[in-house]
């Protein structure tokens, strides 16, 4: 277990302890301190602290005054600060607003430890705490509120979450490059308002003259996306358009008399300087400080995990990945994974299974296409939807060959892969074997996989592969387990009430899950978080992409049909089932009949608790009565349950 020396310092004490008698940047973060490289807070201060810097810890402070802030003193260069791994709003509050219980990124999964819009709060009182140093907000937060943007929890466009927070810059994306050009310049005695030319970074001006890179585009104002959604739509989709490190544009979007400038992404980082990231010397645990409370729940996760690439060319509209971390897929090196495996190995507590060797998609390990690196990501298609692109370099060997490698290290049992998994690309995979040896060797009883929905409509707009490249892979999945005699299941995560979903599109949804005996326990309501096209289209009702109306479901009501079309064997959701069926005209569904989805009201009987079980008991609920296990899956058919997002 670590000790409180392998951590940065969280006090005056820490620092007096490793000699220190002053330091350079105090980083302030909604999470608790976990030195990881999961986790931003820990990459960042590790970044920074290999360049020369002394960096200390402010996590989770008391924020209703400056004391906390004060405590160590004024840092000679500036406060970073970021909301922790998860927006703050998105980490207090469930998609129907409701405040959540419990916080797996606070010591003892206590609640409210973080204020809401926790950059702002954080940004405004270290502003009070020390005038005149250069504040600089950074992580999802601040990444994915840049521009102006559509607020879930106001229901309203608000304007950059630079302006509120009074920061004096906005590093977004994946910050190693830009942070560590930032503390340079600051070391070399330059004022954080002239730092106008840094790749990754946001700022704001009195002139666009300021923007020092050039083509640049300008966006429709704040108060012009504020006023007209068909403006906001338009911004959105040049918002992610640009967001390419080789051909993307600094951006301008005047507010309040001023000028957002958002220049061009940072360059990613590549072999051994990503490789150099995660050589760092994390703690790869919680601060002590933590253990009598309980701990952290969030490091159980990926403790035993390890993150093998970044960005993500799958680009679904739903996920901010495309804004945040790009289209482009860079990967850690075999050499570098399996340094990290051997600390993974020594751990006292490892049992032998790696839990998951991903990221953001764990099969995608190189960029999308030779064309990529150089001219960047298409700007007028994407990479697997509608179908994969002509160019698409599909060949899962290189990581293939690091799961082996992982696989023959002393001391591992199994390797698994919880992360996602595009199946679309997999199934273009013609130079590797890469689908058996996952079904081998590394599902642990259960793949996660995402088709999200089964309507030709919804899919669109979401920007994923539509069912019938779903049903090859679940035949081929399920021919694998038969031939090397596994007894493995799929967890396809579905969503309800995505744009574009109405009832038809949900009772469509609910017939394809009762006509493979599908029973999911979850199910996600479509979550508008800030940075996605997916969100656009839910406060424009328009497709970003050509500007077409979309259906979108708002009432709570609306919401609620569509979560119980997709759990109608439940009988608490039978009145709701049949409701929505005799809205959408579909009263031929509600009978005893086998096509039926809910019985008749004088027919409605609770289900004895028991019977079929879904993929999170490990059996499976769709084999027909007195029929082997093995013939289900020759057939094709998979289990099923939802994800908890």
């Amino acid at each position: 277990m670590a000790s409180r020396a392998d951590f940065l310092p969280v006090s005056p004490e820490d620092m007096r302890e490793r000699g220190w008698y002053y330091y350079d940047f105090l980083l302030v973060t909604g999470d608790a301190y976990v030195d990881h490289p999961s986790f931003g807070t820990g990459v960042i201060s590790r970044v920074l602290e290999k360049q020369g810097f002394h960096v200390a810890i402010l996590s989770q402070p008391d924020w209703h005054d400056t004391a906390a802030f004060l405590r160590m003193g004024r840092p000679r260069f500036g406060v970073l600060i970021n909301s922790g791994n998860i927006d703050s709003m998105v980490a207090h509050y469930s998609v129907a607003k409701r405040r959540r219980d419990r916080d797996a990124y606070t010591p003892g999964g206590m609640p409210g430890k973080r204020p809401d819009r926790a950059v702002i709060v954080y940004a405004n009182r270290a502003r009070e705490a020390f005038p005149g140093t250069a504040i600089v907000i950074g992580g999802i937060e601040a990444s994915l509120r840049r521009f102006a943007h559509y607020d879930y929890w106001d229901d309203g466009v608000r304007r950059s979450i630079l302006e509120d927070s009074g920061a004096d810059l906005l590093s977004y994306g994946m910050g190693e490059r830009s942070m560590t050009e930032i503390a340079r310049r600051l070391k070399k005695g330059e004022k954080a308002g002239d730092l106008r030319d840094i790749r990754g970074t946001c700022f704001l001006a009195k002139d666009p003259s300021e923007c020092a890179f050039s083509p640049a585009l300008t966006l429709p104002s704040f108060e012009e996306v504020r006023d007209d959604k068909r403006a906001y739509a338009q911004a959105a989709f040049t918002q992610e358009n640009e967001n390419d490190f080789v051909r993307g544009r600094a951006l301008i979007q005047p507010t309040g008399g001023r000028f957002l400038i958002q220049n061009p992404p940072a360059l990613p980082l590549e072999g051994k300087e990503l490789d150099a990231v995660f050589d760092l010397p994390y703690a790869r645990w919680y601060h002590p400080d933590y253990e009598p409370l309980g701990g952290v729940a969030a490091i159980e996760e990926v403790r035993f995990s390890i993150i093998h690439n970044r960005g993500c060319f799958g680009a679904c509209n739903f996920c901010a990945l495309a804004l945040h971390q790009g289209r482009y897929v860079s990967a850690r090196s075999r050499d570098s994974i399996l340094r990290e495996a051997e600390k993974i190995v020594a751990d006292p507590d490892f049992k032998g299974y790696i839990h998951d060797v991903g990221g953001p998609t764990a099969n995608f390990d190189h960029h999308v296409c030779k064309k990529q690196k150089t001219h960047g990501a298409c700007p007028n298609r994407q990479c697997l939807f509608p179908t994969p692109c002509p160019n698409l370099e599909a060949d899962e060997s290189e990581y293939l060959d690091i799961l082996k490698k992982l696989r023959a290290m002393p001391g591992v049992k199994k390797v698994f892969i919880r992360s996602g998994i595009r199946f679309d690309y997999m199934l273009q995979d013609r130079k590797s074997d890469f689908f058996s040896q996952l079904v081998q060797h590394h599902v642990s009883g259960q793949l996660k996989v995402a088709p999200e929905h089964i309507s030709p409509r919804v899919l669109h707009y979401m920007g994923k592969p539509y069912a019938d490249v779903y049903d090859t892979f679940c035949r081929k999945y399920y021919a694998l387990c038969e031939k090397h005699g596994k007894e493995q299941y799929l967890v396809p995560y579905l969503m309800s009430s995505h744009p574009g979903s109405g009832l038809k599109e949900a009772i469509d949804l609910a017939c394809y899950l009762r006509e493979n005996r599908l029973k999911p326990e979850q199910v996600q309501d479509f979550y508008p978080t800030p940075g996605t096209l997916s969100t656009a289209m839910y406060y424009t009702g328009l497709d970003p992409r050509d500007m077409t109306p979309v259906y979108v479901a708002r009432t709570p009501e609306d919401k609620a049909m569509q979560r119980a079309l997709l759990q109608s064997t439940n009988p608490r959701n039978f009145d709701l089932v049949r409701r929505a069926l005799r809205l959408a005209g579909r009263e031929d569904l509600i009978g005893t009949g086998a096509h039926c989805l809910v019985p008749p009201e004088k027919q409605a009987k609770p289900q004895k608790q028991g019977g079929e079980r879904t993929a999170q008991t490990g059996r499976n609920d769709r084999r027909p009565a007195g029929k082997p296990q093995k013939k289900t899956a020759r057939n094709g058919k998979q289990n099923h349950s939802g994800r908890k997002r």
